[in-house]
């Protein structure tokens, strides 16, 4: 019954899982925005995912926009669930299918918890905090034993899917998860444009995670990990970090372009 829900054109599933697209894609443009605004010298700042839910609440009508935004997230963590268990992209049962499938698994609960936090905000119950997860979890794992293996293995393995983020941006696997054929030649070869630089931004800053953990897992300090905002900072920070950091914030604009576009044109259920 899931998977005929799954391939009817008006699945609730579907349908909750391109709604999830959007509110994915509204989240990376806000982070990509703000860190605009950062790098012009416009104000701005630079932010995590929780910043940019943070600032959506604090606009007019900002608890209606971010409790559908919970409703989009939740959706797409629905499909992450399903794409895990049913496969209906058919990624199969060998050892590079099921990792696949595991990593929608940890994404759904990352994103499982980004929806947790909107929900609060959009009921008023969450609030600014000054704490940094990153850092707390990592102190938390190095405490235990093997904890800076394993805090360096995250960390290797963020980079590792920082260059598949790359090899998605240059290679033809975007453009065959998308249904173009309605666009004209120019209008095709722009969406694709916009959609390799966006996942190509998205793996500089994953590089720069994943670089994070392994320098906290190395000299045992958790305050050398950091995030999405972090690494933001960090590119601020370099010499032309206006430049650098201008650059990434349209990359990450660019990602929730192209999140909005796998809503639309994206073939899910299919192979």
């Amino acid at each position: 019954m899931t998977r005929q829900l799954i391939h009817h054109p008006s699945s609730w599933i579907e349908r909750l899982a391109r709604f999830g697209y959007i509110s994915k894609g509204v989240v990376y443009a806000i982070v990509g925005f703000l860190a605009l605004q950062a790098a012009v010298g416009s104000g701005g700042k630079t932010t995590d995912s929780q910043g940019a839910l943070q600032t959506i609440v604090k606009q007019p009508f900002g608890q209606i926009l971010l409790a559908l935004i919970a409703i989009g997230l939740l959706g797409y963590v629905i499909w992450r669930f399903v794409e895990a268990i049913k496969d209906p992209q058919n990624k199969g049962t060998d050892a590079k299918g099921l990792a696949q499938r595991f990593s929608y698994i940890i994404n759904g609960l990352i994103y499982a918890g980004l929806a947790f936090t909107a929900i609060k905000l959009a009921l008023g119950t969450g609030g600014n905090s000054n704490t940094n997860s990153t850092q707390d979890w990592t102190a938390r794992i190095l405490s235990q034993p093997f904890g800076r293996w394993l805090i360096g293995t995250v960390g290797v393995l963020i980079i590792g899917f920082a260059f598949y983020q790359f090899y998605q941006a240059f290679s033809n696997k975007i453009r065959k998860r998308l249904n173009l054929t309605e666009l004209s030649n120019a209008e095709r070869k722009w969406v694709m444009t916009i959609c390799r630089f966006g996942v190509a931004a998205r793996g500089v800053v994953f590089c720069i995670i994943g670089w994070f953990l392994i320098q906290a897992a190395t000299q045992y300090d958790p305050t050398h990990a950091g995030g999405l905002d972090q690494a933001l900072q960090t590119l601020a920070q370099q010499p032309y970090g206006s430049w650098l950091l201008g650059i990434v914030a349209l990359g990450l604009i660019a990602y929730g372009v192209y999140m909005v576009v796998q809503a639309r044109y994206s073939q899910l259920g299919t192979n």
